[in-house]
Parts: C-alpha cells; structure tokens; sequence
C-alpha cells in the first residue's frame, strides 16, 4: 500500500510537468529556504514525546510550465537539511514525570519532488498556492542528547513503562527514507524576486528502525511539520 500510494505521486508529479493544455509558460525561478521543523516518531508500541523542534535549511529549482484557467502549474524540486527525531516525555513505569530528558537527532538530506499549484498575481502582487508530491531522505548522522540525571529501576536499567527503553540506544537501521510531503503558503511577487512564507507536513511512509516480528518496534516512521520562508529569483 505505501509503495504504491509513493508510485501513484511520482506517476502524479511526471504527468503534471510534462502535460501541456493551457496558457505556454516557461518559468523558471532559483532561491534558498530556511525554517524550523516540529517532528514526532510514529512509534508502535508508543512512546511519549514532545514535537522535537530543530532548523532546516535548503535549495529550491521551480518551472512554472503553463497557466491553466486560473492557476499556474509548476513542478517544484529540493535539496533540504533538515534535523528531524524525537524529544521523549520520561516517564516512569506508572506512567508519572521523571526529571530525565532525552532527545534524539536525526540528521537528514532530503529531496522532495513537488506539483504546485498557485492562483493571484503572477509579477506583482500576492499569490496563493498549494503543492504536494513525493519526498525521499537520507540519514548523515544521528546523536543523543540526555540528562546526567538518569533514573534507574532495581535491576539497573531505565524505569520506564513497560520496560521499553530500547530507543535510547537503537542505531537506525534504515538510513533511506520516503513518504509524502504536501502543504500551502502565500507568496510576494516583487521587481526583486519571490518571497514565500509556507507550512508544510512530512508523513514518512518507511520505519527509522527494525520492524522485523523480532524487533521492539513494528513501526518508527517520521511525521514533521514545517514552516519556511523561502527567497527565489527568476533565471529566466
């Protein structure tokens, strides 16, 4: 299902930049993001967290290809750094708050490619636009940050429910990562260039860690928010 739910976007994304029905254009716009991304871990069986909130930053390539009635069609690709991971609520095996903390980055490259779609003022004036498609990753690096405090039961190892500590030391398994990624911003068309501000949602379709039945997690897959703001100027 998730595989084929990615190959129906891709299928999605090359009909959208290669169809030809409207008004001709051939846009096409280069330019630099930054923002911050709130990630949670899709664990099963769950694990209490806090969005685990880190930069991102990244390239963006974008051709405007036609204007369709109102709305202009644009394939849209990146090359993104983004910090994803979790930031764990410690809790104690009834469940109550520990002073502990701990958090686990997940460093990522990431290559989304988007079909988007915008309506408003195409050279001066105010745009808004919604995008969506496919988005692959790859892990560079992965770290741990916890408190000196670290409470431990009778037997010398994490007191946490139901025993499961198992992802405070778990290396990640599965480096490359896919899913889908859409979302809607507002974009400033000026002499100077295009000024966008955006919120977008990751949902990872493939699992951080083991998901084998002798694994402690069937699932780990990434879920993040993110809003960016995003400068870009026209090559042509």
């Amino acid at each position: 299902m998730k595989h084929s739910l990615l190959f129906i976007l891709l299928a999605l994304s090359a009909t959208f930049a290669h169809a030809q029905i409207g008004d001709y254009r051939n846009d096409l716009c280069v330019g630099v993001s930054a923002g911050v991304t709130m990630n949670k871990m899709g664990f099963d069986p769950i694990v209490s967290q806090q969005y685990h909130t880190a930069p991102t930053v990244g390239l963006t390539l974008r051709y405007t290809s036609e204007k369709f009635l109102t709305a202009y069609c644009a394939l849209q690709v990146e090359l993104n750094y983004a910090r994803l991971g979790w930031t764990e609520d410690v809790l104690d095996r009834n469940s109550q708050p520990l002073p502990d903390t701990f958090k686990r980055n997940l460093d990522y490259l990431q290559l989304p490619l988007l079909a988007r779609l915008a309506w408003g003022k195409e050279h001066r004036g105010m745009m808004f636009y919604f995008l969506v498609g496919p988005q692959i990753g790859y892990c560079i690096a992965e770290s741990s940050e916890r408190s000196a405090q670290w409470t431990l039961n009778a037997a010398g190892n994490p007191d946490r429910p139901n025993d499961l500590y198992a992802q405070y030391t778990l290396p990640v398994k599965h480096k490359f990562d896919y899913g889908i990624t859409g979302g809607v911003g507002v974009e400033l068309n000026t002499k100077l260039g295009h000024f966008l501000l955006e919120g977008r949602y990751y949902y990872g379709l493939s699992d951080v860690f083991g998901n084998a039945k002798k694994d402690v997690f069937s699932r780990s897959n990434h879920g993040a928010i993110v809003a960016k703001l995003s400068y870009l100027f026209d090559v042509n």
